[in-house]
């Protein structure tokens, strides 16, 4: 029974992250961060080595699954799907109609997330805090950086994939939004509506030696420096709060491979200045509301994986 709870746990932690990822501008790797499944989840990509494969190319099915944690990478690896499936119109549809209350609820998950994983930290000395600060800064400076015009060349779509994927596991720092700072978000989407199988090929290639390589770096990083790079990891998940302030205002757009034109570049602003500026109300009471929802929601987590460790 005990087992059940547990992967019933990592099955909803998966969704989490599955709805974090369907949202530009939040990371999967925060919520894995925030749900306390990080450093398994990279120990667990991590044992995909020469070693394991052999038990592939072995048809040592079962040992194989066991070397890669296979039941926890498939509880949220479903997790994952589910939510993309389930929820990807409904956090559309947020984006689209009600985006500052879906913002705010975003800013508010991060913010405590960050907080409380910082608790972790039993030694604070000035290694942390300079992590910290330099955490913040560059997720800071990422977020702003304008999208760029990138070759076409098929190196650079393995490239674009492998920084992306890195991107995708690292806190407070999105894979599509990565991709649309290197020019090639439409590119893969053109991709996948044209079934062109070459680029997708090449680009999936560069996710796998991205987050293969990578994850194996910060794994490293976890257990040598835990500290500094919890409070880097943690600077993160801070400065990527540019990205997601409920309050902005559009000065450039660009059309999607659908043809619709879309938001491409922002600006944040007070809400004092929204109504002038966007000729819409600030929504101050539901961006408060739903920030205190995102608290709760991190709260509530952190009480369920307590309850089951005494369980």
């Amino acid at each position: 029974m005990n087992s059940i709870k547990k992967y019933g746990l990592n099955y909803l932690k998966g969704m989490a992250m599955g709805a974090a990822d369907i949202v530009p501008g939040v990371s999967g790797g925060s919520i894995a961060l925030i749900a306390g499944i990080y450093p398994r989840l990279l120990d667990s990509i991590n044992s995909f080595n020469l070693t394991n494969l052999h038990l592939l190319k072995d048809l040592e099915v079962k040992k194989f699954y066991r070397a890669v944690n296979g039941t926890f990478l498939l509880s949220l690896l479903l997790g994952i799907l589910s939510s993309i499936f389930l929820l990807s119109r409904l956090i559309t549809f947020l984006m689209e109609e009600h985006p500052i209350p879906l913002w705010s609820f975003f800013c508010g998950l991060i913010l405590v997330s960050a907080f409380l994983i910082l608790k972790n930290i039993q030694r604070w000395h000035l290694g942390v805090i300079l992590a910290l600060i330099l955490g913040t800064a560059l997720a800071w400076w990422v977020t702003n950086l304008p999208p760029t015009i990138t070759p076409d060349a098929y190196w650079f779509t393995f490239l674009a994939g492998a920084i992306a994927i890195c991107a995708m596991i690292l806190p407070g720092i999105s894979g599509s939004f990565i991709l649309l700072i290197l020019g090639k978000y439409e590119t893969i989407l053109k991709a996948v509506s044209d079934k062109d199988l070459l680029t997708l090929a090449i680009f999936a290639s560069g996710c796998a030696v991205g987050i293969l390589s990578f994850s194996r770096v910060i794994a490293y990083l976890l257990k040598k420096y835990y500290s500094v790079t919890i409070g880097l990891l943690s600077g993160f998940m801070l400065g990527s709060v540019n990205e997601l302030w409920p309050w902005k205002i559009v000065t450039a757009w660009r059309t999607s491979s659908s043809g619709e034109q879309k938001p491409f570049l922002t600006e944040n602003i007070l809400p004092t200045e929204y109504l002038d500026k966007v000729g819409e109300q600030p929504l101050i009471l539901s961006a408060i509301l739903a920030f205190l929802g995102g608290i709760g929601i991190v709260l509530l987590i952190e009480w369920l994986a307590s309850k089951l460790q005494k369980a």
